[in-house]
């Protein structure tokens, strides 16, 4: 036993370091996201959204772009400003050992390129993250959205995002209040109905500074060049909950999808009228206290969808 414990000492021994030094050779690797499969070259431009009535939202928009010239640039994956921030509230061992260097990684985004002229307007997707993570997570989905023809806006929130950096230079943190991860029980069922509410209202002001880029972008990129009536909402987890919640809110929502998000809001009891996805992922082996009222919900909404479409006839 003690040559056993000798062997699986030195093993570990050897190990550690090798491991450590392809961790970090790993870190400086070049990762370049998926090649979207659309036709349409993809542009990216952002903007700070800001109404006295509201909060002030940073939104990230991802577009057909007309074909990619030489002196166009690539967007950064984050801009440096942004990765600065991640890594002074991630801590420079994760952020600078432990996973891949962000200014290495390869978008397929041009930085304010030109609307593609192929269509006269587009249908607009907006594009909810996961509790507090940011949009620019989710860039190749938006990528490849944009690319088949879609406006894919999506929009960091101070104090609820993870963390917020304005053109202005102002970084602002996630307030400790909208941490679910530190709140259970009661306390956190009561914060996530305030936060998808609280994001269901920021989705509703993200579309009225659209429909005003649609009548009067000062650049003229989107002018006119928004279809609002074909308009699409999805989010993974709980921006899905909130997606769901968005379309019971407001009718300028024409469909979403929910990506793995429990339903949460009034929306259980009312139901929806609009075409409406749940995409989940395998949850039969989870205990039947927490997978089995997930179910029950998105069971009463589509049944009670389903008994609204009979009243119609």
């Amino acid at each position: 036993m003690r040559k056993i414990i000798r062997i699986l000492v030195l093993l570990a021994i050897f190990a550690i370091p090798v491991l450590l030094g392809l961790t970090w050779l790993d870190h400086f690797r070049e990762t370049k996201l998926p090649t979207p499969t659309g036709p349409f070259a993809v542009g990216r431009v952002t903007y700070d959204w800001k109404d006295p009535r509201h909060t002030e939202l940073l939104a990230w928009i991802w577009y057909p772009a007309a074909t990619t010239q030489p002196s166009q640039t690539a967007s950064d994956y984050l801009p440096p400003s942004w990765r600065s921030a991640v890594e002074h509230q991630r801590g420079k061992l994760l952020t600078q050992f432990l996973t891949r260097d962000l200014s290495r990684v390869r978008t397929h985004s041009m930085r304010d390129a030109k609307i593609s002229d192929q269509q006269p307007s587009y249908p607009v997707v907006v594009m909810r993250a996961g509790l507090s993570g940011l949009v620019t997570g989710y860039t190749s989905l938006a990528e490849d959205l944009a690319s088949h023809g879609y406006v894919v806006v999506g929009f960091d929130a101070p104090y609820r995002t993870s963390v917020v950096v304005f053109p202005d230079g102002r970084v602002l943190e996630r307030a400790p209040q909208n941490n679910l991860d530190a709140l259970g029980g009661p306390e956190q069922e009561q914060r996530a109905f305030e936060l998808v509410h609280a994001w269901s209202a920021d989705i509703g002001f993200a579309l009225d500074q659209l429909e005003q880029l649609n009548t009067s972008d000062p650049s003229g990129r989107f002018l006119g060049r928004l279809d609002m009536k074909r308009l699409g909402v999805f989010g993974h987890s709980l921006g899905g909950a909130t997606a769901l919640q968005f379309c019971h809110d407001d009718s300028r929502c024409k469909a979403g999808i929910d990506v793995d998000g429990a339903p949460i809001g009034s929306v259980i009891n009312e139901g929806i009228t609009q075409p409406f996805m749940f995409l989940l992922s395998d949850h039969s082996r989870e205990p039947e206290r927490e997978a089995g009222p997930v179910m029950a919900n998105i069971r009463s909404i589509y049944d009670r969808q389903a008994s609204d479409r009979r009243l119609q006839f």
